[in-house]
């Protein structure tokens, strides 16, 4: 490919993403409007950005790599990675909406009255965020290696300066423009590649991959993984379905919402929003199986135009794939960021300080630049992979916190910190293994390298005895806040 057109794809967005960043600035003058952008965000606007910071590396080009690779199981990512938001809009986004946090951290400290709870889940809030972060780096820098041929550390360079710098500008008021701006962006860059690639498939006589046991084995769900392998499939599941309730930079945007009911309007347009574009990279894995057959997967999905259309119209499209991933590692870079440093500055580096905006500011440096330094050193797990694991580490941790929060008034301190703490060492069994895997298959494979299964029911598990057996730290205040959490705005005013 020649790299100019890819070169100014990158240009372009990154242009765009702060010229939008700097126009949001206007908009943001206190500390709320950093942090939550004044809970004044609507469904629409708000729906768009949760798309946008919600559609990230391993949504952009993991999917279709993966189904590339191993066939019609990894299926379960993208769905799973939609119906998430069924469950949070049924269990939590209008409760948590009226909880009136800002972040995780709050809402432990005001269900629970407790600083232990509130310490112990800021620092799992870092671990997801700077674990999520890591393929967010990566793949900008497979990204611009691909595309234009530079050095792989300069796409993490490039989008850690620039979410810096959009994050430090405007905060939450101003990421959210940009964020919902970047998701149309990304909707596009797959759609109208997609449409040219379809029309060359039909135009070359809709040719099939090879027919087979090949064939067979990777449209076929478990394949021959055995009881193995539909356990995987099963805690893969499980990690999506329940991983999106705990992801930080998800929950942190339902505070935005001006009410519950606008937090419930949001969530069903993000699920219409996130089944249109899911509808995408599956096509382009089956273009790959034809076209593309031996190329890293990660990157498939910025070849396949060249590979299929060449000459000046290959490289135009190519860069309209590219536009679109650099547009993903920016505005999920973006969402985590805000939600990292949110806690950094209010736990962490803000102690002390008078000045919230500043705090805000010194933390978002830091919530890049660990992560960033951590993806130019740690091995790479795939995009997608990774992706997965801070899904499975979301779900055996805030996500038993979240539901039994909302909804079991008997849940203590002590017991919500110990399953905290229970998941958050069965999930990262996960993390571990994928980065120094031991040569062992079967069954020891299958729970190690997808724990969700066995860690999520652990943490509910612990939290329920540790909580029925210290009856005593229940907080005093606590049917107060359950009936908080659960009564509408419109019958709370209505008693006013």
């Amino acid at each position: 490919m020649t790299p100019a057109p890819g070169a100014i794809a990158v240009v372009l967005v990154t242009v765009a993403t702060l010229a939008i960043g700097i126009w949001g600035l206007r908009f943001s003058r206190t500390t709320s409007d950093f942090f939550v952008a004044s809970r004044s965000v609507r469904p629409g606007l708000n729906a768009s950005a949760i798309g946008g910071e919600y559609l990230s590396a391993a949504s952009f080009l993991g999917v279709a790599g993966l189904v590339l690779i191993f066939g019609a199981d990894m299926m379960w990512y993208p769905v799973g990675w939609t119906a998430g938001y069924l469950v949070l809009l049924v269990l939590i986004a209008a409760p948590l909406r009226r909880s009136g946090a800002y972040t995780l951290p709050d809402f432990a400290e005001a269900r629970l009255a407790s600083p232990l709870a509130r310490s112990t889940c800021s620092i799992l809030v870092v671990a997801i965020g700077w674990l999520y972060l890591l393929p967010q780096f990566q793949g900008a820098g497979l990204t611009l290696e691909a595309a234009i041929g530079a050095p792989r550390w300069s796409g993490a360079a490039v989008v850690a300066l620039v979410v810096v710098a959009n994050v430090l500008t405007g905060g939450m008021r101003s990421v959210t423009f940009v964020q919902a701006f970047q998701y149309w962006l990304k909707l596009s860059a797959l759609l109208i590649p997609a449409a040219v690639l379809l029309t060359v498939w039909l135009r070359d006589g809709a040719e099939r991959p090879a027919s087979g046991a090949d064939a067979a084995s990777w449209s076929l769900p478990v394949a021959d993984g055995g009881a193995p392998g539909l356990y995987v499939t099963y805690s893969l599941i499980l990690a999506t379905f329940l991983g999106t309730m705990g992801l930080p930079h998800v929950v942190v945007r339902f505070y935005t919402n001006p009410d519950g009911r606008a937090a419930r309007r949001t969530t069903v347009v993000v699920l219409a929003l996130l089944g249109l574009f899911y509808v995408l990279p599956p096509i382009y894995a089956a273009l790959g199986r034809v076209y593309a057959r031996g190329t890293d997967s990660d990157v498939m999905v910025l070849e396949l135009p060249r590979l299929m259309v060449g000459g000046l119209a290959g490289d135009v499209l190519t860069a309209i794939v590219t536009a679109g991933a650099f547009a993903a590692f920016l505005s999920t870079s973006s969402g985590l960021t805000i939600a990292v440093a949110g806690v950094l500055s209010q736990d962490a580096i803000g102690r002390g300080r008078t000045n919230g905006v500043t705090a805000f500011r010194l933390s978002a440096v830091v919530a890049v630049l660990v992560p960033c330094a951590l993806a130019l050193a740690a091995p790479d797990l795939g995009i997608a992979r990774a992706v997965g694991l801070a899904f499975g580490v979301a779900a055996s941790t805030f996500c038993p916190l979240l539901v039994l929060g909302i909804w079991w008034r008997a849940l203590t301190d002590i017991g919500a910190v110990a399953g905290l703490l229970a998941g958050f060492v069965g999930s990262s069994v996960g993390v571990w293994y994928a980065m120094f895997p031991p040569a062992i298959g079967g069954w020891p494979h299958a729970l190690l390298s997808q724990p969700a299964a066995w860690s999520v029911p652990l943490a509910f598990l612990t939290m329920i005895v540790v909580s029925r057996a210290t009856p005593g730290r229940r907080p005093a205040n606590v049917n107060q806040l359950m009936v908080r959490l659960h009564t509408p705005e419109a019958v709370a005013l209505d008693r006013g």
